[in-house]
């Protein structure tokens, strides 16, 4: 008997441990509260075993497989599992047969599991519409890819599609930490020595990965070898050498977040595209959210390049958008074409004092009110209708312009600079202003 204990501990310790610490219950998953909460709908589905068709899609290592794997531990239905990429329209038909000589003749119900759907084509998919229509079978279809683009539309139409999202830092660090202590399918049994800052780093550069980070934590414990007291020192170095990127001084909500995002703007502000791409890409090493460089990618194409070049402001809009559709790592080219275009281009903060001394006087001057000759045309509180009356429609005069006054007091806010396409707009105005004046 003892020998058969260590036989099969042999075994289940040859398993990756990724495979080995997946969960068989709800109670040890972590993440995903958004679908797996308490009162979540799949979470009901899962504890009253009446799982409908499903798709799951998300990243990589964020817990798809494991759901199914507390389905198939969970319920009472016979459980299938195929690989869209091994398998093809004869190894459904295969499980479809059977599933319906066990639904005939015992009254029992098949869950299909086909990880991958994404890769069948649009026949292998149709040919399982048929019998997901019947109740033949359950459908569980795993993915990484967006079903809605993958996946036939009659079959996203018959089952619920869940999203899954990168897993958190912290809930990465727990279920590395649970690894680490896990008599029976972690490291439990060696002594190990995890320093804090070495969870944090394969946590950190998992990105939402928790397959990505156990490997990684298993490469470092098989590859490290104890000290004289057995203890196996598990430091940043080996952290860093085991998931292969190395850590750098950057909290996102620290200094150093902060500091590094200066940097970044005064950069382009100052011209420097060298400088900019430096700051640029230490902030994607450090896993720095795409969405939040973008935006202060925006506002300096506005503060700082302003109307010298309007186009600044296009280019970095479509590099937000672009970020919020591809993601990272792809995302990266997007950011650093709006971080150069805008750092060489010419430089102009004459919208962003324009609107300041707008607000100041807003703030500390009497406020005007609106002239009569540029109120909307409609009866006032007394029944005249004046309002409008007197204003001069630019495009009756030549050059579409009209001097009028449209403002009680006139003020000067906007001062164009002689830069860029500024210069174009400086230029225009002094023309408006000659044309009057003669």
């Amino acid at each position: 008997m003892d020998l058969f204990t260590k036989q099969e501990k042999k075994q289940v310790m040859g398993v990756p441990l990724s495979n080995r610490m997946c969960p068989t219950s709800l109670e040890e998953f972590v993440g995903q509260e958004h679908i797996l909460g308490e009162g979540k709908l799949l979470r009901r589905l899962i504890e009253t075993d009446k799982v409908v068709s499903i798709i799951l899609y998300g990243p990589p290592g964020c817990g798809k497989n494991a759901i199914a794997n507390i389905i198939a531990q969970k319920t009472e239905s016979y459980f299938e599992s195929l690989n869209a990429v091994t398998s093809g329209v004869g190894d459904l038909r295969k499980v479809v047969e059977t599933a319906y000589q066990r639904k005939n003749l015992y009254q029992k119900r098949t869950i299909l599991l086909i990880d991958e759907i994404h890769h069948f084509n649009r026949s292998q998919q149709d040919a399982l519409l048929p019998d997901v229509e019947r109740g033949t079978i359950t459908l569980i279809g795993i993915t990484t890819e967006n079903p809605y683009f993958y996946v036939n539309s009659a079959l996203t139409s018959r089952s619920q599609v869940f999203e899954l999202v990168p897993l958190k830092e912290e809930e990465i660090m727990t279920i590395l930490t649970r690894s680490i202590k896990d008599n029976q399918k972690g490291f439990g049994n060696l002594k190990i020595k995890m320093q804090t800052e070495a969870l944090k780093h394969l946590a950190r550069v998992a990105n939402g990965d928790a397959r990505r980070a156990l490997n990684a934590l298993e490469i470092g414990v098989l590859s490290t070898k104890s000290g004289s007291s057995g203890v196996i020192d598990f430091t940043l170095f080996v952290a860093e050498e085991s998931i292969q990127k190395k850590a750098i001084v950057y909290d996102k909500k620290g200094d150093e977040h902060y500091d590094t995002i200066s940097a970044f703007i005064k950069s382009m502000r100052g011209s420097d595209p060298d400088a900019a791409l430096y700051w640029l890409a230490k902030m994607i090493y450090a896993g720095e959210d795409p969405r939040f460089i973008a935006r202060r990618i925006v506002i300096c194409a506005s503060e700082d390049v302003g109307n010298a070049d309007p186009q600044a402001l296009v280019l970095a809009n479509a590099a937000l958008e672009v970020c919020e559709f591809i993601g990272m790592p792809e995302a990266k080219i997007p950011l650093a074409q709006a971080t150069i275009y805008i750092a060489c281009a010419p430089k102009s903060n004459s919208s962003y004092l324009a609107i300041e001394r707008a607000l100041r006087d807003i703030k500390t001057k009497e406020v005007m009110g609106v002239p009569k000759h540029l109120k909307d045309s409609h009866a006032d509180g007394e029944g005249k209708f004046d309002h409008g009356v007197g204003y001069k429609y630019p495009h009756d005069y030549p050059y579409h312009y009209v001097k009028q006054d449209y403002i009680p007091e006139h003020r000067k806010y906007y001062h164009p600079q002689s830069l860029g396409y500024e210069l174009k707009i400086k230029k225009w105005l002094e023309q408006l202003e000659k044309l009057y004046n003669k």
